[in-house]
């Protein structure tokens, strides 16, 4: 199993272009060894790709896997009794979610990840904490999902916990007005999926006409945006209409997926997703997966060096977008930023929030922990 003490010690954002890519070239070929030799599909797989490791000369170099495909095989690199997690993704019924087991040092390396990504943006100390969703979706195990998962995972950087709503998903105002006044003055942190937040944040308030101060929040907020784009709500339009119901101006989108846990992509504060040392973006054309250039839409591929009981470090996801750029951001973080267009049109419906949407009690199957 990979050593990942290199990455822990790093700033999230430190490395340049240079750096970076000889750091994760290294690693990802190292895993994809560990793999070949662990998990036999995968290994038949890169003998039919004619897969050779002195060819590798990036990150891009790195065979990829369909994220699809963890729907339809069980991949893992360790014994089934080294197993402590089994994390399946968010999707209506009917459909089938992905398995990604997990051993005792992958999942440590994925909180470790993830928590130095967030801590970037909301701070090394715990603060009071707003979950945008019912205490039912963690306490009732038949509804316990990708959503309930997440907010697990982000609870790590919260404290004395509340619940904006009720289990008739109805925004309690007074409740949350007193949990304010409880911790005025204190930074505050929202947690939430984006469609619960702008049905059941936004709009509930707006319908009210009543307002909460919420300008020494911090909201991070994720999961599909299908829903929205087919109310003509962009990104800018999410945190201008929130910004004037309730104050909040620092709002964090970020991109991740169960088959990559722990490698999220959180947004600066000028609107970009960005890579941390941990993870990268690779753009690639539809017509014959060759990477594009920045600034030119294709599919998004996913790689990591978190995946270490699974076959999952180099991912060809079903969405697609576009880097923007590289080392070269406003905000000063080092490594690449992007922007997500949405999920090609023959994909189905799967991130949290596309999901309650699509129908509040079409819960998917039981998440262990994750987001």
């Amino acid at each position: 199993m990979m050593d990942l003490t290199a990455w822990h010690a790093l700033a999230p954002y430190a490395l340049d272009h240079s750096a970076k890519h000889a750091m994760l070239t290294r690693g990802l070929l190292e895993l994809t060894a560990h793999h070949a030799t662990q998990c036999e599909p995968y290994r038949r797989m890169l003998e039919a790709q004619g897969f050779r490791p002195e060819a590798v000369h990036s990150p891009a170099d790195i065979p990829f896997l369909p994220v699809r495909l963890f729907k339809q095989l069980d991949l893992r690199s360790v014994t089934q009794e080294d197993v402590v997690k089994t994390m399946t993704s968010s999707g209506t019924s009917g459909q089938t979610p992905s398995r990604i087991f997990l051993d005792r040092s992958t999942a440590a390396n994925q909180t470790k990840a993830l928590t130095r990504i967030v801590s970037a943006v909301t701070g090394a100390q715990r603060m009071p904490m707003i979950v945008v969703d019912s205490p039912s979706v963690i306490k009732d195990r038949a509804l316990f999902s990708a959503r309930g998962a997440g907010i697990l995972g982000f609870s790590i950087f919260g404290r004395d916990r509340i619940f904006a709503l009720d289990d008739n998903m109805q925004l309690d105002v007074d409740m949350v007005a007193q949990f304010l006044n409880k911790h005025v003055g204190s930074p505050v942190f929202i947690f939430g999926f984006t469609f619960m937040v702008w049905q059941y944040l936004y709009k509930a308030l707006v319908s009210s006409g009543r307002q909460l101060d919420l300008g020494q929040a911090i909201l991070v907020h994720g999961g599909g945006w299908k829903t929205l784009v087919n109310e003509s709500v962009s990104s800018t339009v999410f945190r201008e209409r929130l910004q004037a119901v309730c104050g909040i101006s620092r709002v964090h989108d970020y991109y991740g997926m169960v088959e990559q846990t722990g490698s999220i992509y959180i947004e600066c504060e000028h609107g970009h997703l960005h890579a941390s040392v941990y993870s990268d973006i690779i753009v690639r054309r539809h017509v014959d997966f060759s990477v594009a250039d920045v600034g030119e839409s294709g599919l998004i591929e996913v790689v990591s060096v978190l995946p270490g009981s699974y076959p999952g470090h180099a991912l060809l996801t079903e969405d697609e977008g576009m880097v923007l750029g590289e080392d070269d951001c406003p905000c000063g973080r080092m490594g690449k930023y992007f922007k997500v267009h949405g999920r090609i049109k023959s994909a189905e419906l799967r991130g949290c929030s596309d999901t309650y949407a699509a129908g509040p009690n079409e819960a998917p199957r039981e998440l262990s922990n994750g987001y």
